[in-house]
């Protein structure tokens, strides 16, 4: 089975010198939920990005979803790369005025025909139908004609997760999703997230720093420490001690 994300000696280096992380070695196969946990600092966020091609690395080979590059992809294995993968970060990022269909919707934009995304009022019928299905899943079709604007910071993010959904991904990248939300309501976005993207068979990569999320929500957990892998094992196997160490200087 082709891994959906492999790495090879992959480092990362800003441009003072200073070192993010290096010697990382990744083998993500098909359908994985994998939490990225550690420090603030350790460089979460960052090999996340260079994964998918949002930043530069400084060494090493990447692999994501049969794109293979150093550096950076190329144009056209970006534009084959965000065709295949969905986004939810900390920041919904949804356009307040406009309803919450149309901001599902909006998921659609960057594939082809997608000026019809504009709004839900120039999408084709199947586009609708799709999104009506997917804030289904998430449990807020009642508020398809709702502003965005009018929604708690939960909702929002279940926005969020459906505008992703509605891309048909196969990877599933979460940026600290439920950190700017209270502990009830992070736990049913991580649910969620979970839920589904196993009920569909999508490759699930998030960061967190809520250690419950990253063991009830993960098969696999990947923790970072002084610009390494520290370890990464199944969640089953992960003690409470190996997590607090994760964070002990």
């Amino acid at each position: 089975m082709q891994e959906v994300i492999r790495t090879s000696d992959l480092a990362k280096t800003y441009p003072n010198g200073k070192s993010v992380f290096a010697g990382v070695k990744l083998s993500i196969s098909p359908d994985q939920r994998v939490a990225l946990i550690g420090a603030n600092g350790a460089g979460k966020s960052t090999l996340l990005k260079c994964l998918i091609g949002l930043l530069p690395s400084s060494q090493g080979e990447i692999m994501t979803l049969g794109e293979s590059f150093s550096s950076t992809p190329s144009s056209a294995q970006l534009y084959r790369l965000r065709r295949q993968i969905g986004f939810v970060f900390q920041n919904h990022g949804l356009v307040g005025r406009q309803s919450v269909l149309t901001n599902v919707i909006h998921g659609k934009l960057g594939l082809p025909g997608s000026w019809r995304a504009w709004h839900h009022s120039l999408a084709q019928g199947n586009w609708r139908e799709e999104a009506m299905q997917v804030l289904s899943e998430v449990k807020l079709s009642e508020k398809a004609k709702s502003r965005a604007d009018e929604l708690s910071g939960g909702q929002a993010q279940r926005v969020a997760i459906a505008r992703a959904l509605i891309r048909r991904p196969k990877l599933l990248i979460a940026d600290e999703p439920a950190a700017s939300l209270d502990p009830a309501v992070g736990r049913d976005i991580m649910k969620i997230f979970s839920d589904l993207a196993r009920e569909h068979g999508i490759t699930l990569v998030y960061t967190t720093h809520d250690m419950e999320h990253a063991l009830n929500y993960s098969d696999r957990i990947i923790a970072l420490k002084a610009g390494e892998v520290f370890f990464d094992l199944p969640t089953r196997d992960v003690s409470r001690a190996e997590i607090d160490n994760v964070f002990q200087g």
